[in-house]
Formats: structure tokens, sequence, C-alpha cells
């Protein structure tokens, strides 16, 4: 009895070339009856040309095909595998060619079957093919989704839990066409985390970025919405807004808090309808729009106060994203002042300037109200021997024995290796070349957690 076809994957795929009507009408049976999809064909160039729209999982070829037919099953494996290397090709054969089909294997077929051949046999070679095709497809997936990550890696960088947590959620919520709300406070470097949304989006349009704050308000519909020529004194000619310009990409909308309220209920409108209206015009365009926002108030409290839409605020916050302040990830401080450092030193053609004890003591210890920004220019000021102070001249920083900076930059090397191993103590201990109970006296000096290192489940 041919096995049912709950047992194999519904959705695996298979092409079948076979030049006897008779058995290529059994086979198609046998293996839709077993669950797969199946694609049959009486000549090898019709198949071939098929491949790439069928995509499928296995080939299942003959040996010997017709006169008609260009090629042979040797072939049709040598074309495949010029294509797609990874795609398993099962020959089928008579008994008279049994050399032939294992010099086959050797050049890359997957298996032979042997006429006659069991029907069940069948089955479960081409479910053990099909199976092997989807797990080489995953694997590779896998690797492209790693890159992706390492690639997101070089833009928003440090090491420490929270800069980790916002990467992966950023991946995660980046291919969605979901509307963002990014908080953070001044210079913690909004823009960038919307430039990741969306440059990981796959949106192919416009990143379109406007700064709400900094337009005048009576500039400020026109700039978002676009005008007509003549659609009010001044607009002597079209203007492309904002919005229409961002179609098809991300409209990032930063200090979005500072709007005036009128717009928000327009903005609003567009977003509802995915329509916008140029000044002056009457006919609605339509927009593939995707807003992301960014604040640094917290717009629910903006709303009760009457100062946002809370609508508005419904319609933007269906994902946010909150950035750390650098007070709060501490550890990340050494490796972005390195890299600042690294890209002043390129920008302004000299080598990397080395932090000596000073500075970094200063680093470790100052709470950064400006954030990243105002750490890039402390680096480029370093960089190029201008004398740093770092924090307001009335409040310096206290200073610190030496063995206060050795343990906050002990602290600092000790998370990031257990970071870098998903909390895996014993090779952070390797790495690090002390024994475990080193570690473990070390982190409840320091009142760490090993819990926080470890990666987070998947779900």
């Amino acid at each position: 009895m041919i096995q049912q076809a709950d047992e194999v994957s519904s959705d695996y795929k298979v092409v079948l070339i076979e030049d006897d009507d008779l058995l290529r009408h059994s086979l198609k049976q046998a293996l839709s009856g077993a669950g797969f999809e199946t694609f049959a064909f009486e000549q090898s160039d019709l198949a071939l040309e098929q491949l790439p729209s069928i995509q499928p999982d296995v080939v299942l070829t003959d040996l010997y095909l017709s006169d008609k037919d260009t090629l042979d099953g040797l072939k049709v494996i040598e074309r495949i595998r010029e294509v797609d290397p990874e795609l398993p090709t099962v020959l089928m054969t008579a008994r008279g060619s049994i050399p032939i089909a294992i010099d086959a294997t050797r050049k890359g077929a997957y298996d032979f079957l042997e006429k006659p051949f069991d029907k069940n046999h069948l089955i479960t070679v081409i479910r053990r093919a099909a199976a092997q095709r989807r797990l080489t497809v995953e694997n590779r997936n896998l690797l492209q989704r790693l890159t992706f990550a390492a690639g997101i890696e070089r833009i928003l960088i440090g090491q420490s839990a929270a800069m980790q947590a916002l990467r992966n959620l950023i991946l995660r919520i980046a291919p969605a066409p979901a509307n963002v709300i990014i908080l953070g406070e001044t210079g913690s470097g909004k823009e960038m985390v919307a430039r990741c949304v969306h440059e990981f989006s796959g949106r192919q349009g416009n990143f379109v970025p406007i700064n709400c704050a900094a337009i005048p308000e009576t500039l400020f519909e026109s700039e978002l919405f676009g005008h007509e020529a003549g659609a009010y004194t001044g607009a002597a000619k079209q203007r492309i807004g904002k919005i229409e310009y961002a179609s098809g990409g991300t409209l990032f909308l930063d200090e979005i808090e500072a709007m005036p309220l009128h717009l928000q209920a327009k903005l609003l409108r567009v977003l509802q309808e995915r329509q916008v209206e140029r000044l002056g015009q009457n006919k609605a365009l339509p927009v593939d729009l995707r807003v992301v926002a960014a604040t640094k108030v917290d717009l629910k409290d903006h709303s009760a106060q009457d100062k946002f839409r809370i609508d508005l605020y419904y319609r933007l916050n269906v994902a946010t994203l909150k950035i750390p302040p650098l007070r709060e990830r501490r550890e990340d401080l050494t490796q972005l002042f390195a890299h600042f450092l690294h890209e002043a030193a390129l920008r302004f053609g000299q080598p990397p300037a080395i932090p000596d004890r000073e500075i970094q003591q200063q680093l470790l210890t100052y709470d950064w109200p400006g954030n990243v920004r105002e750490l890039r220019n402390v680096a480029e000021q370093f960089q190029l021997g201008i004398p740093v102070s770092i924090g307001q001249a009335e409040a310096p920083v206290a200073p610190q024995s030496l063995d206060e900076i050795i343990a906050a930059v002990e602290k600092a090397v000790i998370a990031e290796t257990l970071k870098r191993h998903d909390g895996a103590a014993t090779n952070a201990c390797n790495e690090l070349k002390i024994n475990y109970s080193t570690l473990y006296r070390k982190m409840k000096l320091y009142d760490m957690d090993l819990s926080d290192y470890k990666k987070p489940a998947e779900q």
C-alpha cells in the first residue's frame, strides 16, 4: 500500500520527467497520492524551462528519454547542477544501466531507482530527498539572516543586553508594514534607528526625514503635502510633498510632538485612507506609506494634556522602539568611543588617537546627557588634540583611584565576554583564562546576574 499523504509534507514539489505516457501517469498518481505537488513532463527541455517558476524540492527523471529529447538523464543532472547544485535529482534506470546510474550518483545525483521499483520505496526516497532540500534551504536562509543581523551590528554599535534587544526587535518588525514610534533622549540616535528600520525592511522607496520642530508652521503643510502651482501666494510651480515622495518607502517624522494639531488630523486621514491631496488640488493620490515617528516625550501624556491627538498616537504606535541612554549601557562606551575615534581619524586623514587613562576614567563615570551625539563630539575633539573636559566645569568628575578604574573596566570586559557567549559561563571563563569560582566571585562583587546575558529563547 502506498503511504498516505499525511505522512509527507503536502507542500513538497516534485518535477517528474518521463517519456512513457503510462509510467508518467502512474508515477504522478503515486506521488500526488502521497501528498507531493507533482509537475509531470514528457520532455526535459520543457521541465528545465519551468524549474525557476516551480522551484521544486526534487527532480525525478528517467535515464533514457525519447528520441525527440535532446537530453538524457545524465545531461539533465548536469544542467540542473549548473543552475542549482543543491537541488536533489533522482534517476530512474533499467537493470542494464546500473553502472551508468552509479556513475551519475558520483556526479551529483541524489539516488537512483532500478526499474521496476516498489512505489513505497519511491515515496521514501523522494520524501528523504525533499526533506534534505528543505533543510539545505532553511540553513541557507538562516545564514542570510545571520549575515543580515551582522550588518545591523555594524550600524547600531554595542554589546550591552539593551542594544542586543533593540537590534533583535528592529530585525523582527522591520519587514512588517507597521508604523513605528521611536522613543529616546536627545542625541540617542533616533534617526539612525529609523534608517535601520527602513534599510532592513526591504522597502524599495525613499527614506524621507522631516524634523517637525525645524519647519515654520506656515510652511509645514506645503512641505508635508505638497502644492500645485498658484495654490497660494508664492507657489510659483508644483511641488511634491514629503508624504508623496516617501510613497513606497519610509516617512520619518522626527520630534513629532512639535507637529501642529491641525496637521496631525490631516496626517491621520492620510494614514487611514492611504491617499494624499496636494494643496490646491482636489484629486487624491494613492500612497504606499510607512511612518516612523521619533520623540523624546511620552506622547500618551502629551495627549492627556491636549498637546497631541490620541487617535494619531494609536495609529502610529503599532510598535515602539525604546533607545537606551548611554548611562544605562556603560559597557558600550569604550567600544563606541573607539569607533568614533576611528571615524574621525579617517575623516581628518590622521592615525587614530589612543585614549589615555584620564579620558577612560571620564568616559566610564560621566552620565552623558547628550548621549551618542555628545560622545561623538568628544571623540572628534580628542582626535584633533583639542583639550577635552567631559561634563560641566562646575560639576567635575570625581577622581577615582586606580582600583576603582580597574574595577569599572573589569566589569565591562566580563559583561561583554558573557554577552558574546550568550551567558555560557564555561566559554567565558576559557576566553578570560579564569576558573568558574573566580568568575562567580567577581560577578557577585559587581552585582551581575548570569541570566541577563543568556540569549532569549526563540519563540
